[in-house]
């Protein structure tokens, strides 16, 4: 039986560039697979783009008001896997559908995405992937400091910021999104002092 799969990480960790791998090695053997990403995701237009250059068109672009089965009912029963770049804009409902087409029809659903926003909250659509996906996998990037990253902070201008849309695609904007641990991510992002006992007080304020 087809399985939804998650495979979550942060910023510079190669997640394009697995799922280009793992697509070509499915059509190397014969097998149909589709390629999409949410439509909101305007960097590479209908092309995914890996950070080394490689890139491949999708085959559809979602939009936040899609459904997914209607969009692609006519590809399912010829398809063996669908991967998604991209997979925290989808919506909730989109989450479900696909889950809905592994079953249905067989389908391996692969996602690949985020699976927290620059203010270390969970995007929609990967929240509903962390319940419901049947494996996740966490695929790992590092810090600056050597230290796993599994936050990302958003830079605007060369200084991070903790405001503005959850939503502003990478390189647009001045707007840059750097891979962080966790310790990093209170010094640089909360701007908490982590040797200083009395800013213990701030921790109340992590999600703020």
């Amino acid at each position: 039986m087809a399985k939804l799969n998650f495979k979550y990480a942060t910023m510079n960790s190669g997640k394009t560039l697995d799922l280009l791998r793992t697509v070509n090695n499915y059509e190397e053997n014969g097998f149909k697979a589709l390629v999409v990403k949410p439509a909101i995701d305007s960097k590479g237009e209908d092309y995914i783009v890996s950070r080394v250059g490689l890139k491949r068109k999708v085959d559809y672009l979602i939009a936040s008001d899609d459904s997914v089965i209607m969009k692609l009912k006519d590809e399912l029963k010829e398809t063996k896997a669908i991967f998604i770049d991209e997979a925290q804009f989808l919506t909730k409902e989109q989450v479900d559908e696909f889950y809905y087409i592994t079953k249905k029809f067989d389908v391996d659903v692969i996602c690949y995405g985020l699976r927290l926003n620059f203010k270390m909250e969970a995007f929609e659509g990967s929240m509903r992937l962390l319940e419901i996906a049947e494996e996740l996998d966490e695929l790992k990037t590092m810090c600056g400091c050597g230290n796993i990253a599994r936050y990302v902070g958003r830079k605007v201008d060369g200084k991070y910021v903790l405001d503005g849309s959850e939503v502003v695609i990478d390189g647009t904007a001045n707007v840059e999104y750097i891979p962080l641990c966790g310790k990093c991510y209170l010094e640089k992002v909360k701007n908490i002092d982590l040797s200083n006992d009395e800013e213990v007080t701030k921790i109340k304020y992590i999600h703020k």
